[in-house]
């Protein structure tokens, strides 16, 4: 399958990214339209395009990424709490089809995020 997203793009180094970490496994880098003081992206190096298309052989690899966020968040001084979002297909407001967490939040001293919004009652 080929990876022409913006995530495949940048994974080929064809674009260039804030990075924030990469390791054998995954990158990490710097969302381009922030929607929090921090925001930033742990993609997989494996082309994986949504949630729902993972396989029990992606295990490991989902698990070293939600490990990840908390170490990266804390690096990028998110050290009062923050938020980590996975968007899933066209209900789930995926826009770039290629799996990837958001990690964001406020510094200390910054205000807290807003809660999101669920259906209504």
């Amino acid at each position: 399958m080929d990876n022409n997203t913006i995530f495949g793009k940048i994974l080929r180094g064809e674009l260039p990214c804030g990075k924030v970490h990469e390791d054998e496994l995954v990158l990490a880098f710097h969302d381009i339209h922030p929607a929090a003081e921090v925001h930033f992206l742990i993609i997989p190096k494996k082309f994986i395009p949504t949630l729902a298309d993972v396989t029990p052989d992606d295990t490991a690899l989902l698990g070293h990424m939600l490990a990840l966020a908390p170490v990266l968040a804390k690096k990028e001084g998110l050290t009062d709490g923050f938020r980590t979002v996975i968007n899933t297909g066209r209900l789930g407001k995926q826009d770039v089809y290629h799996l990837h967490i958001h990690v964001f939040g406020n510094r200390p001293g910054g205000d807290a995020l807003k809660t999101m919004a669920g259906p209504a009652a």
